[in-house]
C-alpha cells in the first residue's frame, strides 16, 4: 500500500522514532528467542510477544500523535514551581514484612487530632500530590498531619520480586504503613488511580479499621475493577506487553535491554492519557513524564497487568461505612468517570466530583478542585472539634 493509504497511518516525528524503536527492538527479541542457549519455555514465551512488540510500538505513537497533535500550550504559570518540596520533608523508611523498604515523608505534627496518609498511582511517586502537600499544609496548619510514601517498585522505594507486585500486596503495604506511621488515632486515607485501588485493596483485607481509626476516603481516578473495560484496554492487552512481562519473570538482563521497546508501547498511552486540557504548564507536563520514565521496566509491566486484572468490589460494602469523595476528570482514559459514578452509587456517604476537561492526573491538572474535596471530606468525617476549625478556616479563605 501506499503511504497515504488511510487504513495505514504512519506516526511522524518523536513517534515514528518510537515506533522505529519497537521494530528494532523487536527484531533483537527474535535474534536471542532463536539463541540455542534458551530454553524452550523461555524462548516460546518470548517468540509469542516478538511480532506484536513493532506493533504495539506504532499503536501507541499513533495514540500519542493524536492526543497531542493539537496540544498548545500558554505562559507557564509553574515555570518556578520547585516539586521537590517533599524532599525537604521529615521522612524515615519503613520495613515491610517482606523486606521491601518504603521511603515515607511526613509534614504536621504527630500530634495532630487527624493523619490523613495519600498513596500515589501507577508509574507515579508521592510528588504526584505535590499541590496537595502545598495548600493542604497551610490550610490545616497543625490540625492535621499528613502522611505520604513510594510505593513498593516507586520513587525511591525499593524494588521488589516481581510477583509480588499485585494490588492485594499493596494494600498490605499499607496496613504496614499505618501500623508504624499511624498507631493511634483517626486517618483519612486517600488513593489516586492505582492508589485508590490500594485503599479499596486494604479496605477488603482489613475491614474492622473503617468506620473505627479509618474515619474517611478519598478515591481519586480510580476504578473497583481492572482496566481492561477502559477504552486502552485493548491495546494493554496486546501479546508484545505480556512477552515483556514474561522476559521480567525469567530473562531480567533481556528486559533491561529492550526497555525502549517497552517504553514506546506504553509512555505514549499515559502521556496522552494524563491531562485533558490542551493548556497544560509545559512545567508541570515535564514533572509527571519524569516520574513516568523514572519508572523501572519491571515495575510498568508486572503492575500493569496486576492492574488489568485487579477486581476490588468486595471493598465497596466496607467504605460504604464512612465518608467518601468519589472524583475524577470527564476527560479520563486511562479511568473514565463511569467507574467512579459506579462506586459513587453504591456507597451510601459519598459525594461525586467530576471535573469538567480534564484527564487521569487531576489532582496536577485541577489541584484547587481536589483540595477544596479533601477540605469538605476531613470535614464530615472528624471529630466535632476538627470540623469546627476547618469550617473557621475555610471561611476565613473565602473571605
Amino acid at each position: 500500500m501506499g503511504s497515504n493509504d488511510e487504513t495505514n497511518p504512519k506516526p511522524r516525528g518523536i513517534d515514528a522514532r518510537l515506533a522505529r524503536r519497537a521494530e528494532k527492538t523487536a527484531e533483537r527479541l527474535a535474534h536471542k528467542a532463536d539463541h540455542p542457549g534458551l530454553a524452550a519455555g523461555k524462548r516460546a514465551g518470548l517468540l509469542a510477544g516478538v511480532a506484536g512488540l513493532g506493533a504495539v510500538g506504532t499503536v501507541a505513537g499513533l495514540s500519542a500523535a493524536r492526543a497531542f497533535g493539537h496540544r498548545s500550550y500558554i505562559e507557564d504559570a509553574y515555570r518556578g514551581e520547585d516539586f521537590a518540596l517533599l524532599d525537604a520533608d521529615r521522612g524515615c523508611v519503613v520495613t515491610t514484612p517482606d523486606g521491601v523498604p518504603l521511603v515515607v515523608r511526613e509534614v504536621g505534627p504527630i500530634t495532630a487530632p487527624l493523619t490523613v496518609v495519600f498513596a500515589h498511582g501507577f508509574c507515579l511517586r508521592m510528588g504526584s500530590f505535590h499541590f496537595q502537600r502545598a495548600a493542604l499544609a497551610e490550610r490545616w496548619g497543625d490540625q492535621v498531619r499528613m502522611v505520604f510514601y513510594d510505593q513498593r517498585g516507586h520513587g525511591q522505594s525499593g524494588a521488589a520480586p516481581v510477583e509480588t507486585y499485585t494490588v492485594s500486596q499493596l494494600g498490605q503495604d499499607l496496613e504496614t504503613i499505618l501500623q508504624v506511621m499511624v498507631p493511634r488515632g483517626p486517618i483519612v486515607l486517600v488513593g489516586h488511580s492505582m492508589g485508590g485501588m490500594t485503599v479499596l485493596s486494604h479496605a477488603r483485607q482489613f475491614p474492622k479499621h473503617y468506620g473505627s481509626r479509618i474515619v474517611g476516603a478519598a478515591l481519586i481516578s480510580s476504578a473497583a475493577e481492572g482496566l481492561s473495560r477502559s477504552p486502552v484496554g485493548e491495546i494493554l492487552q496486546n501479546p508484545a506487553l505480556e512477552a515483556v512481562r514474561f522476559a521480567a519473570r525469567y530473562a531480567p538482563k533481556l528486559v533491561h535491554r529492550t526497555r525502549g521497546a517497552a517504553r514506546a508501547a506504553i509512555r505514549p498511552i499515559l502521556r496522552a492519557a494524563s491531562y485533558g486540557d490542551e493548556h497544560m504548564s509545559p512545567r508541570v507536563v515535564a514533572f509527571s513524564e519524569e516520574m513516568i520514565h523514572d519508572t523501572p521496566i519491571a515495575t510498568l509491566v508486572e503492575f500493569l497487568h496486576a492492574l488489568e486484572v485487579h477486581d476490588e468490589s468486595a471493598a465497596l460494602p466496607v467504605l460504604a461505612r464512612i465518608p467518601t469523595l468519589i472524583a475524577c476528570g470527564d476527560h479520563d482514559v486511562l479511568t473514565p468517570m463511569v467507574h467512579s459514578e459506579e462506586m459513587a452509587d453504591v456507597l451510601p456517604d459519598s459525594d461525586l466530583l467530576i471535573v469538567g476537561g480534564a484527564g487521569h492526573l487531576v489532582q496536577l491538572e485541577r489541584p484547587e478542585l481536589i483540595n477544596d474535596g479533601l477540605v469538605e471530606l476531613v470535614e464530615r468525617a472528624t471529630p466535632s472539634k476538627l470540623v469546627a476549625f476547618a469550617r473557621r478556616l475555610k471561611d476565613r479563605t473565602r473571605g
